[in-house]
């Protein structure tokens, strides 16, 4: 396994390089710089079929800084200071543990306040050499597409919030038990919880714009569908714990033997048993082999993906995609979590992880939404014989 891009790196060009950055943050990052790119070209295409409309947008001009502006760039200046020459003061305990360190509370208390200080009064002066003597309100034509940066932000900063609430209450006796270890754990986070939050807060800020949530929910499935793919990539490769239970079952002749029983060696959470004659930080892997349900994930989302890709422009009926999204992601993760470790529950005389209910939901949601789909389209058609 790659718990950092430095041993991801060695493998690949046999080059040892020191890159301080988690394999699984850095996956995390790209499932959201791709679908960006997707998401984008389906605001476009969608105002393209007038679907979706460019509105107006009023802004305040040569106004001073406001005061919630200067809180948010002192929070950020202090961020940066305190962890990032944070991490350049500590470094031996930035490079021994990189997620660790930002998930802590390590970091230069001194220059978390310079750099509050120096964010602040850069908004200030920056506003108020902007100052008018009477602030004036001017209006700007704004494109669907061009929202997409403030949603990356927006759906990265309650999608955290949400893993980390969904995580939190799926190992809830831990929680009561060690709180900050679960709060502030770099491991943690609950996939469906963040794709909950973040999928409300990115309705919620399109229907405000004037967009119907139901175009809304078809522009995002794509996207959606891609970046949890990418995200299992990284749990994969870095080993993050979410893989699957036990596997003695024969491994057919045709797999080898890391899709079948996978102990992942190295892995990020260093659990398991000790890997003989191994020095470093990440040096045990799993007594036995279990299923790598990271990988299954992967390889079938980003499958997914691409035939939603291709198919999208045929789905002419609204809502379409983000059923189909909710059939194939809800049953995939339905099924999945029948060979998880993740807790069990019972749940209408089930046993079930609460990604299993949620997926569950989801399929269901999914195929009684087709059901009235045809209904409608059959009464559509006896209306139409009937007229004729």
């Amino acid at each position: 396994m790659f718990p950092t891009l430095s041993s991801l790196f060695e493998y690949l060009f046999h080059i040892r390089i020191f890159i301080p950055i988690q394999t699984f943050g850095f996956f995390v990052a790209l499932a959201f710089l791709f679908p960006y790119y997707v998401f984008r070209s389906e605001f476009k295409r969608k105002e393209t079929d007038g679907l979706i409309n460019a509105f107006i947008e009023k802004e305040l001009v040569g106004a001073p800084a406001f005061w919630l502006e200067l809180i948010i760039n002192g929070l950020l200046g202090f961020l940066f200071g305190f962890k990032v020459v944070g991490a350049f003061i500590d470094y031996k305990s930035f490079v021994a543990a990189p997620a660790a360190f930002i998930f802590s509370g390590a970091g230069s208390w001194l220059f978390g306040v310079i750099g509050a200080l120096i964010f602040t009064a850069w908004i200030y002066i920056d506003r108020k050499k902007k100052q008018l003597p009477e602030p004036v309100v001017e209006t700007k034509l704004v494109h669907p597409y061009q929202l997409n940066t403030y949603l990356v932000f927006m759906l990265a900063f309650f999608g955290f919030i949400g893993a980390k609430l969904f995580n939190t209450i799926e190992h809830w006796q831990e929680f009561l038990y060690e709180p900050t270890k679960v709060l502030f754990s770099s491991n943690g986070f609950s996939f469906y919880g963040g794709l909950i939050f973040g999928s409300l807060t990115y309705l919620y800020i399109g229907y405000k714009k004037g967009m119907k949530l139901v175009h809304l929910a078809d522009i995002g499935s794509p996207g959606m569908m891609l970046a949890y793919g990418i995200g299992r990539v990284g749990c994969q490769l870095a080993g993050d714990g979410d893989w699957g239970i036990v596997n003695n079952h024969p491994k057919p002749a045709f797999l080898p033997q890391w899709m079948w029983g996978f102990k992942y060696p190295h892995n990020a959470i260093n659990v398991g048993v000790p890997i003989p004659d191994c020095s470093g930080l990440y040096c045990s892997q799993l007594a036995h082999g279990v299923y790598p349900t990271p990988f299954y994930e992967a390889a079938v989302c980003l499958l997914f993906f691409m035939l939603m890709w291709v198919f999208r422009r045929k789905a002419t009926i609204p809502g379409f995609m983000f059923y189909i999204y909710l059939i194939l992601n809800g049953g995939e993760r339905f099924l999945i979590e029948m060979i998880r470790i993740n807790p069990r529950y019972n749940i209408l005389g089930m046993s079930l992880t609460q990604a299993g209910f949620i997926g569950l939901v989801m399929l269901l949601g999914g195929l009684t939404r087709f059901v009235f789909i045809i209904i409608n389209r059959e009464d559509s058609l006896q209306r139409r014989r009937i007229v004729t």
